[in-house]
This record gives C-alpha cells, sequence and structure tokens, in this order.
C-alpha cells in the first residue's frame, strides 16, 4: 500500500515520524476570546468543573490545548463567545500577521469567520476588518462566529478574492486561501488514506490570483500573510515565488515559538527563490495540530 504523502518524503524531515503522528487523532485546541473574559479567569473556572486546559504556546496567554475534550461545543462557554475551538497553527496566522489596533485589515476568504474574530481580538476591536467571502451560504457561519465572539468591528462582502475592488487599500491582508487541506488529514485505521480533492490541479492558479490581488490591496508600508493548511509546494512555494517574480515585494521573517520548519527552494525539478526559506511549514510531528504553511510578506524597500 502506497504510504500516505510519500512524495513529500524528500522534504518533510524525519518523515517516518511524521507518518507516526498522522495515525493519532487531532487535539483538541480552544483559544479563550479575551474579547469577553479574562483567560485566567475562565481556566480557572473550567477547571473547577474538570476541564483542564494546557498552555499550547508559552507566549501566549489565549492559546490552549483541552486533553480528553472531544466536544467544546458543547460547553456553555462557547456559547458565551468565551472560548473557540481552532486547530493551534490555524491561530498563528492571525498572530504572526500582528495587525495593530486602528488598522484598515482584509481577510479575503473569511468563512467560517476564526481568523477574522481572532484579528479583532488582536486589535482590541478597533480599526476595521473586511471578512470578505463569495459564497453567501457561508455568510451565516461566518455572521454567526463574529457575533458569538463579540466582534465589533467587522463588515462582511462577497467577492471573489481574485477579484476584490480596488477602492481601497488595506494596512494588512490575510489571504488563508483555498487548498487541498492535506494538513488536516489524519489516518484513523488500516486502509485509511488521503483522498485527493476534486479540481486540486486548479488550485494553485486560483491561488496565484488571490496572492496577487492581495498584494496589489497593500498599503506601501502595509503586510500581508498567504497561508494554507496543505503541503503541497505547488500550493505553497510556487505560489509565492510567483508573486516574488511579478511583484515587488519581499519575504519578512517569522518569529514563533512553535518547531517550525523554513519553506524549501527546490522541488522535484523546480528551484524557487532563495527567499522562501524566510516561509514556515508546520509539520504535525512538530507541532501536533494541523499541518500549515505561512509568508508574511511586504513591499521591498
Amino acid at each position: 500500500m502506497k504510504t500516505v504523502f510519500e512524495e513529500y518524503s524528500e522534504i518533510i524531515p524525519d518523515f517516518p515520524l511524521f507518518q507516526e503522528r498522522l495515525k493519532n487523532p487531532l487535539p483538541t485546541h480552544l483559544r479563550i476570546n479575551s474579547l469577553l473574559v479574562e483567560p485566567a479567569d475562565l481556566v480557572g473556572t473550567l477547571r473547577q468543573r474538570g476541564v483542564h486546559l494546557a498552555r499550547s504556546s508559552p507566549e501566549h496567554d489565549t492559546l490552549y490545548e483541552a486533553p480528553g475534550l472531544s466536544s467544546p461545543g458543547n460547553l456553555i462557554e462557547y456559547f458565551l463567545g468565551h472560548i473557540h475551538p481552532q486547530a493551534l497553527t490555524s491561530a498563528m496566522a492571525a498572530i504572526v500577521l500582528g495587525p495593530r489596533q486602528d488598522m484598515a485589515l482584509l481577510d479575503m476568504c473569511a468563512a467560517p469567520g476564526g481568523k477574522s474574530a481572532h484579528c479583532a481580538q488582536i486589535m482590541g476591536n478597533t480599526g476595521l476588518i473586511v471578512s470578505n467571502d463569495l459564497f453567501a451560504g457561508r455568510h451565516v457561519s461566518l455572521g454567526h462566529t463574529l457575533s458569538r465572539l463579540g466582534v465589533l468591528n467587522t463588515v462582511v462582502t462577497g467577492y471573489q478574492a481574485q477579484e476584490f475592488p480596488m477602492k481601497q487599500r488595506f494596512d494588512y491582508v490575510l489571504a488563508d486561501v483555498p487548498c487541498s487541506c492535506e494538513g488536516k488529514f489524519r489516518n484513523r485505521g488500516a486502509g485509511d488514506c488521503y483522498r485527493d480533492n476534486r479540481g486540486r490541479e486548479r488550485l494553485p492558479e486560483l491561488q496565484k490570483r488571490i496572492i496577487l490581488r492581495g498584494f496589489d490591496l497593500l498599503r506601501e508600508d502595509g503586510q500581508m500573510l498567504y497561508s494554507t493548511c496543505t503541503y503541497n509546494p505547488d500550493e505553497n512555494e510556487a505560489v509565492v515565488n510567483t508573486l516574488l517574480q511579478e511583484r515587488d515585494a519581499e519575504l519578512l521573517p517569522i518569529s514563533v515559538s512553535l518547531d517550525v520548519e523554513p519553506g524549501i527552494t527546490q522541488w522535484k525539478s523546480k528551484s524557487y527563490d532563495k527567499r522562501l526559506g524566510n516561509a514556515v511549514r508546520f509539520y504535525p510531528h512538530r507541532v501536533d495540530s494541523v499541518g500549515f504553511f505561512m509568508a508574511r510578506i511586504g513591499r521591498r524597500r
């Protein structure tokens, strides 16, 4: 039987350990919503009720693992907006982007809204966030997430991300683009293997159009985060490489307290810009969460 993700064995370090980790279920991670509750108070409240949280990151008092908690959405704290179930690596996206208060931010592919809400939390509900998603059916879940978490600085739009209007420039752009979602896969039993999403081969072209439009929407000193939850270099480094070739863009360093690997500069017969070493890859045997890729982008000076 073919090894899961065998095509990436040369770029994923300690590949046998990676394969072993895929046999374990994803842990439950929570983000405490400091817009509505003090993190320390909530940790104490949950402990009294037998729910013990463990810090996921020493630098962030809002990110926790909840061992043994399989259904956080059943807790009253979920309905109160005090907690939001979110993969640890997914929660790092807003932290890496680091939006400041009173700034303007565009979330190009926002539904179901966890990252938009996290940005609002970091910004203290100040400034303006435009949470964009093309599909009207997703606006219900997007609006519910923002409302439940007490977000007050956000409006929802329904444009194609790659055609978002150029009338307004933004201090920050978050492009967490549609992808093949390989990083979410866990091997739950014999014969279980990753199955390619239909239309996967068309994703890189869409992703390239989105990253180019996102960069064009940045203000002069603005910053952009491009991210996916997949391992495929064609959806990650190759997309960012296109931006570096076609725009006056620069890759900014990413500093996180988690164990990450740098972006790659070689994939099969393809070579990428050496600056892609500033991107980061999150692997589940390094950080027990969803596999992720992130690149932080600014304008070249």
